[in-house]
């Protein structure tokens, strides 16, 4: 552990933490089990293993990837250099859309645009049964991750995977959207850590970094049922352009943000009127 601790502290703002994670996780047990059995001694082959991920932390690759899973919203979901690293404001936009689905009536038409690892989407598979939830990505690769771990939280027949850009070819008529699309700017790319280990696919959201949130608010007007609702993940600097372009494109919809716990602006929630509360 000291000696991870040292190898650790040029890259990580947590060294002694990433270190007892790493191990407690190579060891299968926890970190607390490592604070109250520090006299014990490991054996050989799980020092290699614990060596060798070391090595990679060291090295820049996040946590994250090197463990294999991260956490979101109190579950653990398998995670790849495929996908985007789940982050916790995004908890944010699926505690809006649990919300929201406790309040309408069965069937409900449900996609969660741009899946990545599909956190969202399990999630809501797991918490909101017995809807089916439809996964879209453009990648491949993502789509794999979205089916292990919907098959690791047991609601692999509850979850339809599409390959698509945004919901081209599908048909409109969907109660809840909810999309976590790529919003850094292109030209930010270069000066963010985060852009040399996670997927450019999942990061760069064109010049202004609104490309295909504009792309997928424009198309609203086409894609949801009355009443139907779009939660969003935004960045802060894109409120007032987005909220102008859902109001232009559904000029009867409901427009409003929601906070995130920074006090910083995080989801764009577009409501159609009509429908049955």
């Amino acid at each position: 552990m000291r000696q991870a601790r040292g190898r650790l502290e040029p890259v990580s703002d947590s060294p002694a933490l990433d270190a007892r994670v790493l191990l407690a996780d190579t060891l299968d047990t926890s970190p607390g089990w490592l604070l109250a059995h520090d006299d014990e001694t490991i054996s050989t082959e799980a020092e290699e293993v614990f060596l060798e991920r070391l090595r990679r932390r060291a090295g820049g690759e996040p946590l994250p990837y090197v463990l294999g899973w991260w956490e979101f919203h109190g579950r653990r979901f398998a995670v790849s250099s495929s996908v985007l690293i789940p982050r916790p404001e995004t908890e944010l936009l699926l505690d809006l859309a649990l919300t929201d689905l406790r309040r309408r009536r069965l069937p409900t038409r449900l996609i969660d645009v741009g899946t990545g690892s599909g956190c969202v989407a399990v999630s809501l598979a797991v918490e909101a049964p017995p809807i089916t939830v439809v996964a879209a990505d453009v990648s491949r690769p993502a789509l794999e991750v979205a089916r292990a771990n919907a098959r690791a939280h047991q609601v692999g027949a509850r979850l339809q995977l599409v390959q698509a850009s945004l919901l081209q070819g599908m048909a409109g008529g969907w109660d809840l959207i909810c999309a976590n699309l790529p919003y850094v700017p292109t030209e930010r790319l270069a000066t963010l850590a985060v852009a040399r280990h996670e997927p450019l696919v999942a990061l760069d959201g064109g010049p202004r970094g609104t490309e295909l949130t504009r792309q997928l608010v424009r198309s609203l007007d086409d894609l949801l049922a009355p009443g139907g609702l779009a939660l969003l993940e935004i960045d802060e600097d894109q409120t007032d352009e987005l909220i102008g372009v859902a109001q232009d494109s559904i000029p009867d919809a409901a427009v409003e943000l929601t906070f995130d716990l920074a006090g910083r602006p995080r989801v764009l929630q577009v409501r159609r009127s009509g429908g049955v509360d």
